[in-house]
């Protein structure tokens, strides 16, 4: 892989389940041409993998901080994915 392409797994916490995150995520990462997948957990968080040109990757991070309207994020932790670990697209699971 090119040293300009990224890989991460994301986990998001605060009031980030019942406002769409998910949808606004999928649908934000498609604009930057991410792939990847986002999830709600159990414990109220979201995570995601999200993979693409590191610059989108950087972007997409940066708007987590922030998410959708209705949500308020508390935290954003992120660490190195294996590249296979992302679907072709971006995919909402679970």
């Amino acid at each position: 892989m090119s040293d300009h392409y990224k890989a991460v797994r994301v986990r998001i916490s605060g009031k980030v389940q019942g406002v769409g995150f998910r949808y606004w995520t999928r649908d934000e990462a498609v604009r930057l041409g991410l792939t990847g997948w986002v999830r709600n957990e159990e414990d109220g968080a979201v995570v995601a993998v999200i993979a693409g040109p590191a610059a989108a990757v950087t972007t997409m991070i940066e708007r987590f901080r922030r998410g959708p309207s209705g949500a308020s994020v508390s935290g954003v932790e992120t660490e190195a994915a294996p590249f296979g670990e992302n679907p072709t697209d971006f995919r909402i699971t679970r």
